[in-house]
């Protein structure tokens, strides 16, 4: 009937693609590869999961067999997924968005992600958003306004606020500092 298996660590399509690379030279078969998480389509013996094991773990990527593990990494999935991948506004609150695609309290959610990870689910949300406008600010297609709108922001000033407390600068800085180091580097 197949199995699911999941995966920590697994954030990125490059680590996607390496899964299914290394899934195809051991000879499996797979219904669907998304982050953190392989829907292998045939049973697999403990010698084919300790043979994944060893291929996943030459990328820095583990299999999870804990069930709180497990919950945890569909914790940080969701997040990732929504700050990075996907436009999607969420119509309720975090809390409610996640105890609903994961069907437990979010209080049991929260303190169980906060022992694990010791940190909160909304540190660990805000933390991906500012390592996003990063990102966008570097590309540098949009201006703070546009980013601030992209990434569900109520204004500037709030993209703002929690930009310098996670990183220690403006994000105006932040741009200027980008500019200075390539005007740096083509002026060698």
């Amino acid at each position: 009937m197949g199995e699911k298996l999941y995966v920590k660590y697994m954030v990125s399509r490059r680590c996607k693609m390496y899964v299914i690379d290394e899934l195809k030279k051991l000879g499996l078969h797979y219904i669907s590869v998304n982050l953190g998480e392989i829907d292998i389509l045939e049973n697999i013996s403990p010698q084919q999961q300790e043979q994944i094991k060893v291929a996943l773990s030459k990328a820095g990527l583990e299999l999870i067999d804990d069930k709180k593990a497990i919950l945890i990494e569909h914790i940080k999935t969701i997040i990732i997924n929504l700050v990075h991948y996907s436009d999607e506004e969420i119509k309720t609150n975090l809390s409610d968005y996640l105890s609903d695609k994961l069907g437990y309290n979010y209080t049991y959610l929260a303190t169980l992600f906060s022992e694990a990870e010791g940190c909160t689910i909304e540190h660990f949300m805000i933390v991906h958003k500012i390592e996003k406008v990063k990102e966008l600010i570097i590309y540098d297609e949009l201006n703070l306004t546009e980013i601030a709108f992209k990434l569900h922001y109520s204004s500037v000033a709030h993209l703002s606020h929690q930009f310098k407390k996670i990183t220690g600068l403006t994000p105006t800085f932040f741009k200027n500092l980008k500019r200075k180091r390539r005007a740096n580097l083509e002026s060698i």
